[in-house]
């Protein structure tokens, strides 16, 4: 008796070298312009510090760096942390007077943009308060909270609040009408059309309002702290001035560009992930 013929095993196609290829060119493309960027900063730098010798070069920047975050949790008390602990402080605070303005700014900016007559009352305060100078905010949170760290919160929610409004209120305005008709003919309740209508329709200009909420939160942190003290990353920065310390200035700015570029890809994603075709 003859045992059956069982299938052969289906071959494992080999790795085609022009798809590898491929894929390693596209790599080095995507990889050579910020290379590029880098290089042309290092060589102005470089030049910079060379014609003006108060500026640090980038070997003693770097050289500053690599021993500033060796250890950069140490504690030795109030005025003398490491950079990571500033920089934890001054996250902290930003999501503090953030999330506030979110709490305050995204369902005001919904009711905005639902109500005409809202919106003709609160348009004007908007584009009046608006323009203000964030620090122009932190003598009135000193003078209200009597506290260096509420008012530098304070400073932030009242700064961050607006694009928050403004771009919840434009996404809530352009929502078609023809959803809220099938919602009405559908005998939809307020909250359903609210949720189901309103909020999906109009998520990526809430997002759009979020992503420029926190860049700005995250640009006044930076001078509040230089002015309230304490600990955070504008503090630190400011203090490394007051000990000539140029080095760390530099650095610091890295940090801070750094810090806020995380933020804002993380923000960008979110975004990307609940955009949709019309």
């Amino acid at each position: 008796m003859q045992r059956p013929i069982s299938p052969a095993a289906p071959a494992i196609p080999a790795a085609r070298p022009g798809r590898l290829d491929g894929a390693v060119q596209s790599v080095l493309r995507l990889l050579a312009g910020p290379a590029a960027g880098l290089a042309v900063l290092v060589l102005v730098w470089q030049t910079v510090s060379l014609l003006a010798p108060a500026i640090p070069t980038p070997g003693r920047t770097w050289e500053a760096a690599v021993a500033l975050f060796a250890h950069p949790f140490y504690d030795n008390g109030p005025n003398d942390q490491g950079i990571g602990w500033n920089v934890l402080a001054s996250l902290a605070r930003v999501a503090s007077g953030f999330g506030l303005a979110a709490l305050a700014g995204i369902p005001l900016g919904f009711a905005i943009g639902r109500s005409r007559g809202l919106n003709a009352m609160l348009s004007p305060l908007i584009s009046l308060l608006r323009p203000v100078s964030p620090l122009a905010w932190l003598p009135l949170g000193l003078l209200l909270f009597k506290a260096a760290n509420p008012a530098a919160v304070w400073t932030i929610f009242i700064c961050s609040i607006w694009p928050m409004i403004l771009n919840t209120a434009a996404g809530v305005a352009r929502v078609p009408q023809d959803y809220l008709n099938v919602a009405r003919v559908l005998d939809l309740s307020g909250w359903k059309v609210l949720t189901k209508v309103l909020l999906p329709a109009a998520l990526p200009h809430v997002l759009t309002g979020v992503r420029l909420s926190i860049g700005t939160a995250w640009l006044v942190i930076v001078a509040a702290e230089m002015l309230t003290g304490g600990t955070g990353i504008g503090f630190w920065l400011w203090d490394e001035w007051n000990n000539l310390k140029v080095e760390h200035i530099v650095i610091a700015i890295f940090v801070i560009g750094v810090v806020g570029l995380l933020l804002d890809v993380l923000l960008m994603q979110l975004a990307r992930r609940f955009a949709y075709e019309e």
